[in-house]
């Protein structure tokens, strides 16, 4: 009797244990849930970077929960050319999205919608129309080697890629859209879009009470010191005010469904701040951002590792095991797959609206070197929409007085060939360094490092634009993607004439549904088993062209 309650003991044990091992194991092999919280206009101007003007209590707390980068990048210093770069792992002067702004494809799926005249010229001086930019066949969204990899992927809801965004891209894509709705046993990967950071609430917030105090606003030494300077920078911290209070609710309903231990949160802004010289400056106040990650680990602290934007598609793939695509321009920065840190981050700058020019910049961690295409240009824009901003007017007023000082005029000046800045002793890069012989090497060093970058790789940025959209789009008309082909077999196959089109598909048991961008669309990427008497639709896209018509077949 007592050996055989040993043999049971035993055997309990053994169980138990071999149970608990197989948990660990799952655990260890389950995708992670990643979160990106996605703010708009902000340099790195927050208290966890120094500057506590701004009360921002619950991004602090994240931030001592998280590894806060101090040499994150964007790739240009206004939305829609970075995000193409965040969303395809790409340099926008390689895939022709380059120019601010190719179209009105902002949120969600995008209006789609390419009819309306501008009135924008290239550099020669040639009308361009909108147009939604056709990125070379081999690239992809990287969310869907995400949904081919298990994950559910939702986007609320800006897009603003310089192309409408496809179908196949996102499970969700619109102002609902939540890992909430994620289906059960599958990893998410959610971003929310914050926008009352944006240079427009500099204007549209203007009834709002200021919840900090001009008085007590830095000032940057390229603007002028003044009240109406003082009122617009004391908007915008309190902008960031309100979006530190939506950051908390997002936070709050992970921790509500008990996932944010478990949960990798990133948050960075689009691009830098959006005061005058600021927001589309190819300079640190354009294009270096706030940046950290809270990750599943505990990893806390500061890095003061170079990423760029076009690192975070390929830093997507590794965190969920996927190898990154050798297409991919970016490098890694965490995961299974993480690289070989960089040495150099690089950006660009040309249309911007209604004003076209061309700056190439490359950085390390001490130095920035520009390369200025057309230094005839001065370096300030007469952008109508920036100076919808409050202190526009007394800016400008200030420099038709001439009442600028020295400092402040550099921005109104015509721009030399090339440029260097000591970003260590020179922060805001108002001494350019570029003819003083005392920096001759390093000079020298920074451009070979931009000559480098650009061997070998093409540059649709100097292509003047109309060229490029009459490349994208023949005769200026929009290419269409071919519609899906069925091929039914053992299993059914299919397949689109489009090169680099991707399909997406419906399986359903009733005919003639009323689809659209927002129904619940699978992305294809192996042979389907389809029961017979049930209905397939399928659509394809390649990015850049109008979708394929819906086709739907009855499975026989």
């Amino acid at each position: 009797m007592k050996k055989w309650s040993l043999l049971v003991v035993l055997l309990f044990f053994f169980n138990c244990k071999s149970n608990k091992e197989k948990e660990v194991k799952t655990k260890e092999n389950r995708k992670p849930n990643i979160v990106w919280i996605v703010t708009e206009d902000i340099s790195p101007t927050l208290s966890f970077y120094g500057d506590t003007t701004a009360k921002t209590p619950n991004l602090d707390k994240l931030a001592s929960e998280s590894l806060v980068y101090d040499n994150a990048f964007t790739t240009v210093g206004v939305c829609a050319p970075s995000r193409s770069s965040i969303i395809t792992g790409m340099y926008p002067t390689s895939i022709g999205t380059t120019h601010m702004r190719t179209s009105h494809d902002v949120f969600s799926w995008g209006r789609r919608d390419y009819s309306a005249k501008v009135d924008i010229k290239d550099i020669n001086g040639k009308k361009i129309r909108k147009y939604a930019a056709v990125i070379p066949d081999y690239v992809k969204c990287y969310t869907e080697y995400l949904r081919k990899a298990g994950y559910y992927c939702t986007n609320n809801n800006k897009t603003d890629y310089q192309f409408a965004a496809p179908v196949t891209s996102w499970d969700e894509n619109s102002k609902k859209a939540h890992w909430r709705n994620t289906p059960k046993g599958k990893p998410f990967f959610s971003i929310f879009n914050i926008d009352v950071s944006h240079e427009s609430y500099l204007w549209r917030n203007k009834d709002l009470p200021l919840t900090v105090n001009p008085k007590n606003v830095p000032v940057p030494p390229y603007l002028p010191d003044n009240k109406a300077t003082r009122n617009t920078i004391a908007r915008h911290y309190s902008n960031v005010e309100l979006m530190d209070k939506r950051v908390k609710k997002i936070i709050n309903q992970l921790k509500e469904d008990g996932l944010y231990d478990n949960t990798i949160i990133f948050f960075y802004s689009d691009h830098g701040g959006p005061l005058p010289r600021g927001k589309r400056a190819i300079l640190d106040s354009g294009l270096k951002v706030p940046f950290m990650v809270k990750d599943a680990k505990g990893t806390k602290g500061r890095t003061d590792r170079l990423i760029s934007f076009v690192d975070l598609a390929p830093t997507m793939l590794s965190l969920a095991g996927v190898k990154p695509l050798d297409y991919m321009e970016g490098k890694a920065f965490m995961g299974s797959y993480d690289t070989e840190k960089r040495s150099f981050v690089y950006g660009s700058s040309d249309r911007f609206d209604e004003f076209t020019d061309r700056i190439r910049s490359v950085r390390n961690k001490k130095f920035l070197y520009l390369r200025n295409s057309f230094p005839g240009l001065t370096k300030y824009k007469d952008v109508g929409y920036r100076k919808n901003i409050p202190m526009m007017s007394s800016f400008l007023k200030l420099r038709e007085e001439n009442k600028l000082n020295d400092i402040q005029k550099i921005w109104f000046e015509t721009k030399t060939p090339e440029e260097l800045y000591d970003v260590v002793k020179d922060p805001f890069q108002i001494n350019n360094l570029a003819e003083n012989p005392d920096y001759a090497t390093i000079l020298l060093e920074m451009r070979t490092a931009l000559n480098t970058f650009q061997k070998d790789r093409i540059d649709y940025g100097k292509m003047p634009e109309a060229e490029l959209i009459n490349q994208m789009w023949p005769n200026f008309e929009q290419p269409v993607t071919s519609d899906v082909e069925t091929s039914q077999g053992k299993n059914i196959t299919l397949s689109s004439k489009t090169k680099g089109a991707s399909i997406a598909y419906i399986i359903s048991d009733k005919p003639n549904l009323k689809l659209d961008l927002n129904s619940s669309w699978q992305l294809y990427t192996a042979p389907l088993s389809v029961e017979k008497g049930k209905y397939l639709y399928t659509t394809a896209e390649r990015i850049g062209y109008k979708p394929s018509e819906i086709i739907f077949n009855k499975i026989k």
